[in-house]
């Protein structure tokens, strides 16, 4: 199987990744990539780029190195209204985005209920087409719950590769990112594969992701990025 978007990178601007752009893109286009998703932290993330960043997007090339550039942004969930750290407005603007639950940028509850509700409100938000890492026990998920409004939603589910390293500090990733994607599978949701690359070094190493893969059979019609054309016609947005 062959993946042919890694969509969930990071640059300097996020705060604590060690690559520009052009670096990044350059990497991919050398690794066979057809595209590279840009999605670096939203503005709640200590060290992470003002609105300003996001906003003026629009002058970078979309295309770099023979490679499709998608340009957007790993946002905040807030709380358990699902809000998230960028406007609608800026949101519009942008080639995709993935909204993620940080620890140290959620204001909510951390009662499982609650977070799963912040989950499910932030999948109903139409510029959201990515839910990144669901898999921390830190910020406990019902996974069942996730899985039925995502499909309900839209909503691409991560599974994301660093949450599989070692010495990745989510607890309890392996396990989750597994019944994901069984529940997943059971229920023909869709998933994405990201690497939340911080150095190029780390751009398509899923490693740990084709461990996964292999174990629980999961199909490869229900991965979204195996084609750039195939992950452009499920986001909400295109």
């Amino acid at each position: 199987m062959k993946i042919e978007i890694d969509t969930h990178t990071h640059t300097l601007a996020s705060g604590h990744a060690y690559n520009t752009i052009w670096e990044m893109a350059r990497e991919a286009a050398e690794r066979g990539f057809k595209g590279l998703a840009i999605t670096d932290h939203a503005p709640a993330m200590p060290g992470g780029p003002h609105a300003y960043y996001f906003q003026n997007l629009r002058v970078v090339p979309r295309r770099k190195y023979g490679i499709e550039l998608l340009l957007g942004v790993e946002l905040n969930i807030r709380n358990e209204s699902g809000e998230v750290d960028l406007k609608e407005a800026t949101l519009k603007e942008m080639d995709i985005r993935i909204a993620s639950l940080h620890d140290s940028c959620y204001e909510g509850s951390k009662e499982k209920e609650k977070i799963t509700q912040a989950y499910v409100n932030a999948m109903e938000n139409p510029y959201v087409d990515i839910i990144g890492h669901p898999d921390d026990d830190r910020v406990p998920v019902d996974l069942e719950e996730l899985v039925r409004a995502a499909r309900r939603t839209g909503t691409l589910l991560e599974v994301n590769n660093s949450s599989l390293r070692p010495v990745a500090f989510r607890v309890g990733a392996r396990k989750n990112i597994k019944k994901l994607m069984e529940l997943c599978k059971e229920n023909d949701v869709m998933i994405v594969l990201g690497t939340d690359s911080h150095v190029d070094a780390d751009i398509g190493d899923y490693t740990y992701t084709e461990e996964l893969l292999r174990e629980t059979d999961f199909p490869e019609e229900l991965i979204a990025n195996t084609s750039l054309e195939k992950l452009r016609s499920l986001l909400k947005h295109a």
